[in-house]
């Protein structure tokens, strides 16, 4: 298809059309919706797609999104799509996901315009599940009207589960729009949320919270009551520690699960920032150095994680064994200054530049990286 290729900071998506047949045979439902004596049958879900089950599942749970209100939403917009001639019957766009990775071919002379390829699975939908319900009804009962419609689409392709998730809760899971750093509260707050989100949500809380750690309100929860300079958006860290939680989920079950190891990840965390903090000197917190950016503490949460698996234990005198074992970051402040920081460490975004400075930051202090998926 035709797409304009969108740039946002580090995020690229894509800007298309398709006409409203092909669109319904490229999406797949995931809610039952009713039309007039008729209805749309959800698919059938892989076991495996937890995209799909995490949002089938807030449809199932949450009020906006009961059945009698989605025939009544759906009936409403179908006989807009029947009356509506000089109004674009979809002015909006509806969001779709597919965590395949497409390919995308500029057009000579038309940077951010080309063809953009077709994913081998159906799309889910992101937002528009119920536009695209009515017009598959008005479809089935005037299909020349609705075989002219072009429906604009947003494409996310190549993401992770997080970030599907994230944009259908910002977008449906309240009547006006979170920001996505509060879907780590919602972890805490739906029964059907995965334990290693709940453990990774809860230990993010302890980091804000506790009055000895060293991110206390440094965190942006966007609605802390703290005026003090944030350095990490609370969605950032907890992406970090769930990546951590989740490769450990094993061991942290057979250790006692959230109760008992909420405790010791937090002391562990904490005494890594305690160390690192005293390492690095007048440059923590410093706003000419990049070293309380958030770029630069998810590469040390990745450090953190390293390292804890090998020197974890004992936990006495562990941050003076941590401080000595990160002394050679002092050696390399200047590298860490605002100024030029994004040249020495070029990369490609935000993930990418994690990434080398995660590896600069333990090759620097000898500690073995754990190979990243």
């Amino acid at each position: 298809m035709l797409a304009t290729q969108i740039r946002q900071k580090d995020s690229i998506f894509y800007f298309g059309s398709y006409r409203a047949p092909e669109l319904l045979e490229r999406v797949r439902f995931i809610s039952r919706f009713y039309g007039e004596g008729e209805q749309i049958a959800p698919e059938r879900i892989p076991k495996d797609d937890e995209i799909a089950h995490f949002i089938a599942k807030i449809e199932r749970t949450d009020q906006a999104f009961q059945r009698t209100l989605s025939r009544a939403k759906v009936r409403a917009l179908k006989n807009f799509y029947e009356t509506a001639v000089t109004q674009p019957p979809i002015p909006g766009t509806v969001l779709l996901f597919t965590p395949e990775k497409l390919r995308f071919q500029s057009l000579p002379n038309a940077e951010g315009h080309g063809h953009l390829s077709e994913p081998q699975e159906k799309f889910l939908i992101i937002d528009g599940q119920h536009r695209l319900a009515a017009l598959r009804f008005y479809l089935d009962e005037r299909p020349d009207d609705a075989a002219s419609i072009n429906v604009p689409c947003v494409i996310f392709d190549g993401r992770s589960e997080d970030f599907a998730t994230e944009m259908f809760v910002i977008i449906n899971s309240t009547p006006t729009r979170i920001n996505k750093s509060h879907l780590v509260d919602l972890y805490e707050r739906v029964s059907f949320a995965a334990p290693d989100r709940r453990f990774a949500a809860r230990l993010v809380g302890r980091l804000y919270s506790e009055d000895d750690s060293p991110l206390q309100y440094r965190i942006n929860r966007l609605g802390g009551r703290s005026a003090q300079d944030k350095w990490i958006l609370q969605a950032e860290l907890f992406n970090e520690l769930h990546r951590w939680a989740s490769r450990d989920w094993r061991r942290i079950q057979v250790a006692g699960g959230s109760a008992k190891e909420v405790p010791h990840y937090y002391a562990i965390v904490r005494d890594f920032f305690k160390a690192a903090a005293r390492v690095w000197g007048e440059a923590w917190g410093h706003t000419g150095y990049s070293v309380t950016r958030a770029v630069t503490i998810k590469a040390m949460i990745r450090v953190c994680a390293d390292l804890a698996r090998e020197d974890a234990e004992p936990a006495d005198g562990r941050i003076a064994r941590w401080e000595q074992r990160l002394s050679p970051w002092r050696e390399q402040l200047r590298a860490f200054r605002v100024e030029g920081f994004y040249e020495r460490f070029p990369a490609k975004g935000e993930i990418e530049r994690v990434s080398r400075v995660h590896r600069e930051l333990a090759r620097l202090a000898g500690i073995q990286t754990r190979a990243e998926k």
